[in-house]
């Protein structure tokens, strides 16, 4: 029987009528663009969640997730629906700039005062940026023991979050990082069969991890960061939610503060208090 069922589910369609509904409902509590063309993709990620709560059709499921019963569901079903790209050293030209430029001018700014440079990932998906981040501001200001960092990351996905949280990660993501960097910083499984590596402690307390809905009217933070990376995120949004997310992050960015874009992102015609500094990297004005 339950063989049966789960051929149903496999076989099982989301219809046009049940994807508007769902796609309406994500956009307006969580901004993502859902257009009919992600219907299928949509259908086949939600399949998931009906296996997981052995639901037949799409209709139980959705019925389900409306429902005062199915409040929870509703994070696992965003867990499944976000998109969560990452790297490590993703768009690498940001941990140039922040190596060559930035963190030379903090040693210059702060060298006689014990100082914590707060740095925000905001989108930061599993949290190899948030690591990343880490692994540069360590390296670099180990040297200068009165200037500290600390990293609040942040994720819409719990699942991607707990991964951030547990710092383990296949050995093969790690390729990209410089070997003086991974011998520093990384720690090799136990069990060599495994080929996983962990985050050391070191840096792995310097980074706090938290689930945030860009679309909350006002974000629960309550400090100002010297610098905010919201990168590949905003393209899943439209350009009036991508101003307005930019605008309430930017009110958690200290004035002069830096505010970090991904590759394919841009702040034309839209009202945001950045002023370019160079190619998707802006100071708070």
């Amino acid at each position: 029987m339950q063989d049966d069922n789960l051929d149903k589910i496999f076989n099982s369609t989301l219809t046009d009528a049940e994807f508007t509904k769902l796609s309406k409902f994500i956009y307006g509590q969580y901004g993502i663009k859902m257009p009919i063309a992600k219907k299928i993709m949509l259908q086949s990620r939600l399949q998931k969640r009906l296996r997981a709560l052995n639901m037949v059709h799409f209709k139980v499921y959705i019925d389900y997730v409306f429902s005062k019963e199915g409040t929870d569901e509703i994070v696992h079903m965003m867990d499944v629906v976000s998109t969560n790209k990452t790297d490590f050293y993703r768009e690498s030209a940001h941990f140039d700039f922040l190596q060559n430029k930035l963190l030379p001018s903090y040693i210059n700014k702060y060298s006689n005062t014990r100082q914590t440079i707060k740095i925000w990932s905001a989108g930061s998906s599993s949290g190899e940026e948030a690591y990343t981040l880490a692994m540069v501001f360590r390296d670099f200001l180990e040297k200068y023991p009165s200037i500290d960092f600390s990293i609040y990351a942040t994720d819409i996905s719990t699942k991607m979050l707990k991964v951030g949280i547990s710092a383990i990660y296949p050995e093969e993501r790690t390729e990209i990082i410089p070997l003086n960097i991974k011998r520093k910083y990384l720690l090799r499984s136990k069990d060599k069969s495994k080929k996983m590596v962990r985050i050391v402690p070191e840096l792995r307390n310097r980074v706090k991890f938290a689930r945030l809905n860009f679309m909350d009217n006002s974000y629960n933070v309550n400090e100002k960061f010297d610098i905010v990376f919201c990168r590949n995120v905003l393209i899943y949004f439209d350009r009036e939610t991508q101003e307005q997310v930019i605008n309430k992050l930017s009110r958690h960015l200290k004035s002069g503060g830096y505010f970090f874009l991904g590759h394919s992102e841009s702040i034309t015609n839209i009202e945001v208090p950045l002023q370019q500094v160079m190619p998707t990297v802006f100071t708070r004005i």
